[in-house]
């Protein structure tokens, strides 16, 4: 009986190690595949403040919180299924439809890039709706729509660096990711858009070391939002144009990947120190430099197109 109760016990320890393994491995999954979409996370932070822009302060955080929501509806109960799916049944497809989303991607940074250049923007577009309630349900649906996009993107990028898991691997560590980038993503923005209150509250007070740090959030916010649409867009062309060398270089066509990799790697052995940042950099701008051609050539032919279905 003692020496059943003890192998009883010897095979629940190592149950319970092999779990622990396994919540590791789920855990540095997790970790690595958030860190691969961090380029999307970035856009994605960039692009949602604009949504509260022209509405009640008050309303600000409720809406932000309206969006999160809808973003977190969006990964868990849509795009993770979806993803599960497909990664049972059609794992060959994850690297083209990535590539798909990639295009996307340097698409939409391509079209940022243009109008920033013709100074033909869309930023100042006007709405009609003059209802504040229908105001803020048509920003937070739009909102909702454009992070439906970013999140399909960001999911199948952890779902590529977790193809080889257990399906039940793969649906945590989407979880994981889905959760943390949503919470870090909103509370990010809800700090970015609640900034310039926190600094006019700093300017009233009596110190004068807050009255000098609220003087510099309520001047450093705009230029802030403003580094963050530049940031976003680089993010997109930097990001898209990684995802279609690297899917290249996977379906067999791997010369840019390759090129890319040689020239980051001669900068990275050249520069003592600081090559290994240096190295990353120059693959960034490589890589942002395929996307951006990528993108204006997507975005020619879209506008072709558009101008030929307009004549008709």
């Amino acid at each position: 009986m003692a020496s059943g109760l003890v192998a009883l016990l010897d095979d629940i320890a190592g149950l319970t190690r092999l779990a622990a393994a396994s919540l590791d491995d789920v855990g540095a999954a997790a970790a690595k595949a958030g860190t691969k979409a961090a380029g999307v996370v970035v856009d994605d932070t960039a692009v949602t403040p604009r949504y509260v822009v022209g509405l009640s302060p008050q309303r600000e955080l409720p809406i932000i919180g309206k969006i999160a929501l809808g973003s977190i509806r969006n990964k868990l109960l849509f795009l993770l299924p979806a993803a599960l799916i497909l990664s049972a049944f059609a794992p060959w497809a994850i690297t083209p439809l990535l590539m798909v989303g990639g295009a996307f991607l340097c698409f939409e940074g391509a079209e940022k890039v243009i109008e920033a250049l013709s100074g033909h923007g869309h930023a100042a577009e006007e709405t009609a709706t003059t209802d504040p309630v229908a105001l803020e349900q048509e920003k937070v649906s739009g909102a909702i729509r454009t992070d439906f996009i970013l999140s399909a993107e960001i999911m199948a990028i952890a779902l590529n660096e977790v193809a080889d898991q257990t399906l039940l691997a793969q649906a945590v560590t989407l979880v994981l990711v889905a959760v943390a980038i949503t919470a870090g993503v909103y509370g990010v923005v809800a700090l970015i858009v609640k900034a310039d209150d926190v600094g006019l509250y700093l300017a009233q007070r009596g110190s004068a070391v807050a009255q000098a740090i609220g003087r510099g959030l309520v001047k450093g916010v705009p230029v802030l939002m403003s580094a963050l649409a530049i940031i976003g867009t680089a993010a997109m062309v930097w990001v898209g144009g990684g995802i279609i060398t690297h899917g290249a270089e996977v379906l067999g066509f791997a010369a840019p990947a390759h090129a890319i990799h040689h020239a980051s790697e001669a900068v990275e052995h050249a520069v003592p120190g600081v090559g290994g940042a240096l190295g990353w950099l120059v693959a960034a701008a490589l890589n942002g430099v395929v996307g951006l051609v990528l993108g204006a050539i997507i975005a020619f032919v879209v506008h072709r197109v558009a101008q030929a279905r307009g004549a008709h």
